[in-house]
């Protein structure tokens, strides 16, 4: 089927699922960072690197969340550095593998968008019976956001329009 015979819906469907599949690829690249930037850390005075985070961004280390980053900083061990980036490499993978999915909009892709997007809502539903931020609720709702879309598309768009999916990148 040529790419102009796709209903205008269904191009709007590849669309907000490719734009998922963008949002996965930043949140695994950006974790991807942080692990290589662990990484750096091993073999480092890990204290000394957080206190001079904290006076570079001129934070008060005896204030709360400082302290609570430097007691933290104390506690690393270059196992622990290695396990926690390793861990990172994984979960980068992970949103790899499903951004790839989502892009060439595979049903199981969909699946697991709305099963891993649904696993964070309890957290982020915590967050803010702790504490009301912008970023907070802004990151529940962006989350329910994708799992009611991918949930709507899985129980009501049918096999039929997947499978008449552009398939080319």
């Amino acid at each position: 089927m040529a790419r102009y015979d796709i209903p205008l819906s269904l191009m709007k469907l590849f669309g907000a699922l490719r734009t998922v599949a963008v949002f996965e690829t930043t949140k695994g690249a950006l974790v991807l960072l942080v692990g290589f930037d662990l990484l750096s850390l091993v073999h480092h005075d890990i204290q000394q690197a957080a206190e001079h985070l904290l006076a570079h961004t001129h934070l008060n280390p005896a204030s709360r969340y400082p302290h609570i980053f430097i007691d933290l900083a104390n506690q690393l061990t270059n196992t622990r550095l290695l396990l926690i980036a390793a861990g990172a490499g994984v979960y980068s993978l992970v949103r790899f593998i499903e951004a790839y999915g989502l892009w060439r909009a595979r049903r199981w892709a969909q699946w697991f968008a709305a099963a891993s997007g649904a696993i964070y809502v309890p957290f982020e539903l915590f967050e803010l019976y702790e504490r009301v931020t912008w970023l907070s609720l802004g990151a529940l709702t962006l989350n329910l956001a994708i799992v009611a879309f991918m949930l709507y598309h899985l129980f009501h768009a049918g096999d039929k329009k997947i499978a008449n999916a552009p398939s080319s990148s």
